[in-house]
């Protein structure tokens, strides 16, 4: 089973994947932001880094789901390999910090890698308001998120709306993380996993 967790930057992505983990006994897989060699330079200067910093995500996604479909493990996964290049990048290359020509390129190239892989048994989506993510983001104070543009983060959340209502590659839930706080209330935590059961199960 493969559960891969979708949404903005400061939706508490790796928050509910290691919970989850947690819950389930299943094996967390997270996104490895903290040793990403070009984050800290794609936020200082996004036009010179979008392209780097893509394939750099493309590249760890693609590996962590040929690992998933080899272990045979149960795994709840920070992340997907769809936000980066239905997200992430053409949010990049609409803004014009990303040419036309490597936006190609990386489209191509990510084609060629979904062709390869299956999706996730469930996506869950977390929904946030900017207000709820820029909260997040201050909070956890990581310095390299600190030069994040609120328009950067506006365009994000529109394209995830669009992606989400769009998707059709398998099951998918959407949990609204203004209104539910599963990382300080365990009355909200029981309450999504009891959503994720009940998908799972075939309930809805």
């Amino acid at each position: 089973m493969h559960i891969a967790i979708a949404g903005n930057i400061g939706s508490g992505k790796t928050t509910l994947t290691r919970l989850l983990s947690k819950n389930y006994g299943w094996t967390p897989k997270y996104e490895d932001v903290d040793v990403n060699p070009y984050l800290s330079d794609f936020y200082n200067d996004m036009q010179r880094w979008s392209f780097n910093l893509q394939i750099y995500f493309l590249n760890r996604r693609f590996q962590g789901i040929v690992e998933i479909a080899q272990s045979n493990l149960n795994v709840i996964q920070d992340r997907t390999i769809y936000e980066d290049a239905r997200i992430f990048a053409p949010n990049l290359h609409a803004m014009g910090l990303m040419s036309t020509r490597d936006f190609e390129n990386y489209t191509s190239l990510f084609n060629l890698m979904l062709s390869l892989v299956k999706p996730p048994d469930l996506l869950v989506y977390l929904r946030s308001s900017i207000s709820n993510l820029v909260s997040q983001i201050q909070k956890r104070g990581r310095e390299y998120e600190s030069s994040i543009r609120l328009d950067y983060l506006q365009g994000l959340n529109e394209r995830y709306e669009q992606w989400i209502e769009s998707y059709r590659d398998g099951k998918k839930l959407i949990l609204d993380v203004d209104e539910l706080k599963f990382e300080d209330n365990p009355r909200d935590l029981s309450t999504v996993i009891d959503r994720i059961d009940a998908v799972l199960n075939g309930l809805f």
